[in-house]
């Protein structure tokens, strides 16, 4: 190979090189900052008798893990408050599609309105981004919603 094959070579491995960290500096620059990832434990014991996840099963999900617990402080005018939310269930679809399981409660019926399903279930989205949506159970009325959330970055 002559001289100019040599630099030819060079150049465009250097070309590449030049394009790779330029992509990369882009890349990073416009990532949004870190937030704080919630991880969840194991979760509570699962029953195998439990009509939930005889449900989800029946369904075609596998349930991952229980009831997880998580736990949020709040300040309110220099006054801490604690509250906490609730995930029923962890559940993976035979395509290995991840959900948040949430059961139905009789005291709190679903709105099933734009608005309603927001204000109940996106929080659930934000908290967990790596899942892939939302399942809703009514294991009384034998009905299962997946919901997921879609929205402008």
């Amino acid at each position: 190979m002559g001289v100019y094959g040599e630099w030819f070579i060079m150049l465009v491995a250097g070309g590449l090189l030049a394009l790779w960290l330029f992509r990369s500096f882009y890349r990073w620059l416009h990532q949004p900052a870190q937030v704080s990832k919630v991880t969840l434990g194991a979760g509570a014991k699962l029953d195998p008798d439990d009509e939930n996840i005889l449900f989800l099963e029946a369904a075609g999900y596998e349930v991952q893990s229980g009831k997880h617990r998580v736990p949020i402080t709040i300040e309110l005018d220099d006054e801490t408050l604690e509250s906490r939310l609730y995930i029923d269930y962890i559940a993976e679809s035979a395509d290995g599609e991840l959900y948040i399981v949430k059961t139905a409660r009789e005291r709190m019926p679903m709105d099933w309105t734009g608005s309603g399903v927001r204000d109940r279930l996106f929080v659930y989205s934000l908290l967990l981004p790596e899942c892939d949506g939302i399942l809703f159970l009514d294991v009384k009325e034998k009905i299962l919603r997946k919901i997921k959330f879609h929205y402008a970055e």
